[in-house]
């Protein structure tokens, strides 16, 4: 039964019985799913009016709370399933989910733990564990329990491997080094690879045809495109993989592997961009990442609160956006005069790396572009989440993984109002402080 079918049954079974707890948790849970946030919340709570002792009614609450990002009303949802159920597993885990998700990271660690005793910990709840502990920068347990997201049912990786790799010397042996994850994520452990080969061994390396220019200088032996038939290997490895197998801690960071950058590309970046207007500032600007990825809604921000920036004196602003989102210049009426659209000209990551070079700045939500400035060594602005993506930790304007790159964070309020207040103010006096005005 797909969805409409299904909701449409449980509306019959509603008007039926309008006192069916059971049917409106169920209408919730499909209406969530479908991301009609705010219908889901109102049905779980006509649910918890009928059968307020209900306690999966409270934890499918709880969860609809989590991702409309009302994380007190959240947490105090899940806190009346484990009253009523305390010892439940998966109430327990959502409440653990809820918790990293709101950033408070100690009582994940302490709710996981109480979820996993007595046993051993799901391949569900090792994830969590992952995420919190790299979160707050304890890389040397989170990069062990991050190996666990191979078991989760999401995962779109390969399967674990009778041929893995453990870092050690590979004395000849061919290493097949997988993809996994998005294009930014192939960026970031891209910086691994020249270490895995000065292991002594062949490299057969994966790589989405985005990159495979502007990361063709890694130094291994052969380039596969994913999806193409597996090579022949003697141990493999995904490359989200290697910050573990490297032993990386927050002090032993490698820097970014330096980007290719073709002629052609470059060539066609200065003739895109023409002769620089004097006294001003080029300022790239990504409002979005992926529209597919799962937390992009809560990471991406819209181009009208970028177009602020145009209003200081000096700052010529070129969207670098790819993808839908692309649409919001149009619809804006901007395109072309207050923001110069790149996204047309951008074929692949070496062509957006070499309009990063013939930029001054960019200012972007996080993103792939954003790893790609920042192994450029560009000055790159990040206006990242309340709980960003774990290589930016929990606190603090710098992240070891990227030193050009500065973080303008969100606030427990999840508001990205005062944060565009903040760039738009040092983006003022970072124009003063170039042109002496």
């Amino acid at each position: 039964m797909d969805h409409a079918q299904a909701t449409t049954t449980l509306e019959a079974v509603l008007a039926a019985n309008p006192r069916d707890d059971g049917a409106w948790s169920m209408l919730g849970h499909l209406l969530r799913r479908a991301g009609k946030l705010d219908g889901a919340i109102a049905c779980h709570r006509r649910g918890l009016e009928v059968a307020p002792a209900n306690a999966s009614i409270w934890s499918n609450l709880g969860n609809a709370l989590v991702e409309a990002g009302r994380f007190d009303e959240a947490l105090a949802a899940h806190g009346e399933a484990l009253r009523l159920e305390p010892d439940t597993p998966a109430f327990l885990f959502n409440n653990a989910v809820a918790l990293r998700k709101a950033g408070r990271f100690k009582e994940t660690l302490a709710m996981i733990e109480r979820a996993a005793a007595g046993g051993t910990a799901t391949p569900e709840l090792q994830w969590e564990r992952a995420l919190a502990r790299l979160q707050i920068g304890d890389y040397v347990h989170g990069f062990v329990d991050y190996e666990a997201r191979r078991g989760l049912a999401s995962y779109h990786g390969r399967p674990p491997s009778e041929r893995a790799w453990n870092g050690g010397p590979l004395d000849g042996r061919a290493l097949f080094l997988f993809a996994e994850q998005g294009f930014g994520d192939a960026i970031l452990a891209a910086r691994y690879v020249p270490l895995a080969k000065a292991r002594g061994g062949r490299l057969l390396y994966e790589c989405h045809p985005e990159l495979r220019r502007v990361l063709s200088g890694l130094g291994v032996d052969d380039v596969l495109q994913p999806g193409s038939p597996l090579p022949a290997f003697d141990v493999e490895a995904s490359q989200m993989s290697l910050p573990g197998l490297f032993g990386t801690t927050l002090a032993s960071v490698p820097p970014p592997v330096t980007p290719t950058v073709p002629a052609a590309s470059r060539d066609k970046a200065a003739h895109r961009l023409g002769v620089r207007e004097p006294g001003t500032l080029r300022v790239g600007i990504v409002w979005s990442g992926r529209v597919t990825f799962a937390d992009n809604g809560r990471r991406a921000a819209s181009l009208a609160r970028f177009l602020r920036f145009a209003e200081v004196p000096g700052v010529r602003l070129y969207s670098l956006q790819k993808g839908p989102p692309e649409a919001e210049l149009v619809d804006s009426g901007v395109s072309g005069c207050l923001v110069t659209p790149l996204g047309p000209d951008l074929d692949d990551f070496a062509d957006t790396a070499a309009m990063l070079e013939q930029l001054d700045l960019v200012i972007m939500t996080d993103s792939s572009v954003a790893h790609l400035a920042g192994s450029l060594g560009k000055p790159v602005w990040n206006l990242v989440q309340h709980v960003p993506y774990w290589i930016y930790g929990l606190s603090g304007e710098h992240t070891p993984w990227y030193p050009t790159m500065r973080l303008f964070r969100q606030g427990p309020e999840q508001d990205w109002e005062p944060v565009f207040v903040r760039a738009a103010e040092a983006l003022r006096e970072e124009v003063r402080r170039r042109t002496g005005q």
